[in-house]
C-alpha cells in the first residue's frame, strides 16, 4: 500500500526524452531500410570484365550503339568498378539484348574478354543505394534462378596427385644420389612405380621415399631382372584426397559465382563427392554453366634451353619436355618435371614492383619451399615457367538438351623469369599485363589451384514467375494472419488493441529493414513461415501486458497505477518466454541447413524485434495518451 500511495504522489508513466527520441531513430531507420523492398527489380544484362580487360567508356558505347542498331528498348545502363549493367522493362527484351550484347562484345573484343550474362538488379533508387539501403535477399524459392548439382572428377584429383609424386620421386632420388631405371611411371593399379638394378639399391631408396613420404604405403616389387617398389594411396588416404579436391573446388567456386553477380548464393557439400551451387536470381544457365565448370591449377616448370623451339614446333619434341604457349602465341618448349603445384601455395597478394609493374607475391609451404629452394639453386641463371591451367567442360546440344563433354585441358603459359639466386618459400610471378590480372591470379591461387574438373549431373531452373508467384503467395498469408490479429486486438482491447497494433506494423517494418541490412539474410518460403509465425506471437507480450493491467483495475488500482504494474510486473513473463524461444531458433540455426536456418533467422529477429516494440514502443504511445494525467476510464 506504501508503495502505491509513494507512485501515485509522483507523476508516473512518462518517458524521458532520450527514450522518445530512441524510438523515433529506430523507426526513422527502420522505414528507410525496409523502403527498398517495395521497388522490385530490373531484368538486366551484367558484363563483367576477364584478366586484363576493363569497364570503360569504350565498352559502354559499344553497348549503346548495340542496343539502338537492335531497337531495343533500355531503362538505363549504369557503371561501377565491377561490372557494366543495362535495365530493361522486361524478359523479352532482356533475352534480345543478351544475344546481340554478347555477340558484339566476342567480333569486337575477342571470346575471353568479357562475360555477359542475364541478371535480375534490385530498382532502388540511387539516393537509397548511396545510403547501402538495398531489398533484402530472396532465396532460389521466391526469386527464382539455378540449380545445379556438380560432380567432382576424382580421376583426376588422383591422377594429379601421383604425377606430382612421380616429381617429387625423381628430384629427391637424385639428390640422394640413388640411381633409379627410367621412366619413373604411373603403375597401371594405381600410385607410382620405380625400379631400380639392384636389391640393395631398392631397399635403400625404398627406406627413404618410406620415411619422407609417410602419406603413402609402399610394396616391394620384384619383376624379372627388375627390384622396385609402389608407392600408392591407401583407402584412409584416397579418401583424404578426394575430401581435399571437394573443399578446394568449393572455395574457387564461391570465387567463380562473383563474376555472375549472384550476391547471396548457396553452395555446399553433398555426399562425398557433389556439390550444390544454387544461384537466385541468374537465368543464364549456359553462362552460368561456362563459369562453373572451368576450374583451374598452376605449375611451374624449367624450360628446356638447350633444345630448339621451333624444332618443337615442327613435331621434334624431346621425351622429357612438352610444347606450350603464351597468351600472345608464343611458342616455348618447357620440362615435363613439375617443380611445384599449386597445392603448395598457403598464401598469395597482389602488388606493384619497384618499377611499378603489377606482381604476384607467393608463400608456400614449408614442402614446397623446400622444393622450389633446390630446384633453384640447382638451375640459378636458367628460365622457370609459370604455367597456368584450365579444365572446360563444353556443352553441346543433343536433342534439344545441353549434354556436357568430358574435360578439356587448356595450358597457357604466363610468365618465363630467369632464376637469380635461390628460391625459398616465399618469391614473386612478374610480367603480368595488368594489376587486375594480378589481383585476379592471387585471388585463385589462395582460394587452392589444386582441382579437378566437375561436370554438372543435374540442373534445375525456377523461373522468375513462379518464384513471384511464391512471394505473391507468401505475402498474402503475412497479409490475411496481420488482418486476423489486428481485428482481433481492436475488438478486444479497443484503444489498447489499437496501440498493440500499430507496434505489430512497427514489428513487421523493423524486421524487413534488419533482414535487409544483414548482409548474410537470405528470405526463403520457410522464412516467410518464420515471419508468419512471429505475427503471431508478436502480440503475445500486449496480451500479457493488457490483462495484467486488467487485473490491476479489478483490484482497485487507478489507471496509472495499472498501467505501471501492468507493464512493469509482465516484463519477467514476456522476457523469460521470448528467451526460451529464442534458444530455440538459435539451436535451429546452429544445426540446421538451407530452409531450417532461413525460418531460425527469421524467427529469431522477429523476437528481438517484437519485444523492442510491444514493450518499450506500446508503452511510449500509452504514455504520451496517459501519463501524467488524471484519467477516470481506461479503454481496454
Amino acid at each position: 500500500m506504501l508503495l502505491n500511495q509513494k507512485a501515485a504522489q509522483q507523476p508516473m508513466n512518462r518517458y524521458s526524452v532520450w527514450k522518445y527520441l530512441l524510438i523515433i531513430i529506430v523507426l526513422i531507420v527502420g522505414v528507410i531500410y525496409a523502403v527498398p523492398n517495395l521497388y522490385g527489380e530490373d531484368p538486366s544484362i551484367q558484363i563483367s570484365p576477364q584478366r586484363d580487360a576493363v569497364l570503360n567508356s569504350e565498352l559502354e558505347q559499344t553497348v549503346q550503339t548495340v542496343l539502338v542498331e537492335s531497337d531495343l528498348a533500355y531503362i538505363n545502363l549504369e557503371r561501377d568498378a565491377k561490372a557494366l549493367i543495362v535495365r530493361f522493362n522486361d524478359t523479352d527484351t532482356q533475352l534480345s539484348a543478351q544475344y546481340a550484347i554478347d555477340k558484339a562484345i566476342r567480333d569486337a573484343y575477342g571470346n575471353d574478354a568479357y562475360t555477359v550474362a542475364m541478371n535480375l538488379a534490385p530498382a532502388t533508387p540511387q539516393w537509397l543505394r548511396d545510403i547501402n539501403a538495398s531489398p533484402m535477399k530472396l532465396g532460389l524459392d521466391l526469386r527464382g534462378g539455378i540449380h545445379f548439382l556438380m560432380e567432382v572428377d576424382m580421376k583426376t584429383a588422383i591422377d594429379k596427385r601421383e604425377n606430382q609424386y612421380v616429381s617429387d620421386f625423381k628430384t629427391d632420388l637424385r639428390n640422394e644420389k640413388i640411381r633409379y631405371l627410367r621412366p619413373v611411371t604411373i603403375s597401371p593399379s594405381g600410385g607410382v612405380l620405380v625400379n631400380f638394378k639392384d636389391e640393395d639399391t631398392r631397399d635403400k631408396a625404398y627406406d627413404f621415399l618410406k620415411n619422407s613420404y609417410r602419406d603413402l604405403s609402399f610394396t616391394k616389387l620384384e619383376t624379372g631382372d627388375k627390384f622396385g617398389f609402389r608407392g600408392y594411396f591407401s583407402e584412409q588416404q584416397l579418401k583424404s584426397v578426394r575430401n581435399d579436391a571437394v573443399t578446394q573446388n568449393i572455395t574457387i567456386l564461391r570465387n567463380r559465382v562473383n563474376q555472375l553477380g549472384v550476391a547471396e548464393p548457396l553452395i555446399q557439400r553433398q555426399g562425398a563427392e557433389r556439390i550444390v551451387v544454387q544461384l537466385p536470381g541468374v537465368q543464364d544457365s549456359a553462362k552460368a554453366k561456362e563459369i562453373l565448370s572451368t576450374t583451374a591449377s598452376l605449375e611451374f616448370r624449367m624450360v628446356n634451353e638447350t633444345r630448339d623451339v621451333q624444332d618443337a614446333v615442327r613435331g621434334r619434341v624431346p621425351r622429357d619436355s612438352e610444347l606450350l604457349y603464351e597468351r600472345d602465341g608464343r611458342p616455348q618448349l618447357l620440362k615435363k618435371d613439375i617443380i611445384v603445384t599449386g597445392d603448395h601455395i598457403i598464401n598469395a597478394n597482389s602488388s606493384m614492383d619497384e618499377n611499378g609493374f603489377p606482381q604476384v607475391n607467393i608463400v608456400l609451404d614449408a614442402k614446397g619451399g623446400s622444393k622450389m629452394s633446390a630446384s633453384s639453386r640447382r638451375n640459378v641463371q636458367k628460365l622457370m615457367a609459370t604455367v597456368f591451367i584450365e579444365y572446360k567442360t563444353d556443352y553441346i546440344e543433343v536433342d534439344g538438351k545441353l549434354v556436357a563433354q568430358p574435360p578439356r585441358k587448356v595450358e597457357e603459359v604466363i610468365n618465363i623469369a630467369r632464376i637469380q639466386t635461390t628460391l625459398g618459400n616465399r618469391f614473386r610471378i612478374t610480367g603480368i599485363d595488368s594489376v587486375s590480372e594480378a589481383h585476379d591470379l592471387a585471388l585463385l591461387l589462395r582460394a587452392g589451384a589444386l582441382t579437378a574438373p566437375i561436370q554438372i549431373v543435374e540442373e534445375r531452373t525456377i523461373g522468375p514467375s513462379l518464384g513471384k508467384e511464391n512471394i505473391e503467395l507468401g505475402m498474402l498469408s503475412i497479409q490475411i494472419g496481420m488482418a486476423l490479429v489486428l481485428l482481433f486486438m481492436l475488438v478486444y482491447y479497443k484503444l489498447f488493441g489499437l496501440v498493440a497494433n500499430f507496434a505489430l506494423v512497427t514489428n513487421l517494418v523493423l524486421i524487413v529493414a534488419v533482414m535487409s541490412l544483414i548482409p548474410g539474410a537470405t528470405l526463403t518460403l520457410p522464412g516467410i513461415a518464420g515471419i508468419v509465425l512471429t505475427v503471431g506471437m508478436a502480440v503475445d507480450a500486449n496480451v500479457l501486458i493488457f490483462e495484467r493491467i486488467r487485473e490491476e483495475l479489478k483490484a482497485g488500482s487507478s489507471a496509472q497505477i495499472a498501467i505501471h504494474n501492468g507493464y512493469d510486473k509482465a516484463l519477467s513473463t514476456i522476457a523469460d518466454a521470448n528467451i526460451t524461444t529464442l534458444i530455440a531458433a538459435t539451436i535451429l540455426y546452429a544445426v540446421g541447413t538451407g530452409p531450417i536456418k532461413g525460418f531460425a533467422v527469421t524467427l529469431a529477429i522477429g523476437i528481438l524485434t517484437s519485444m523492442f516494440t510491444a514493450i518499450m514502443g506500446s508503452r511510449a504511445i500509452i504514455n504520451l495518451v496517459y501519463g501524467g494525467r488524471k484519467v477516470k476510464k481506461l479503454y481496454i
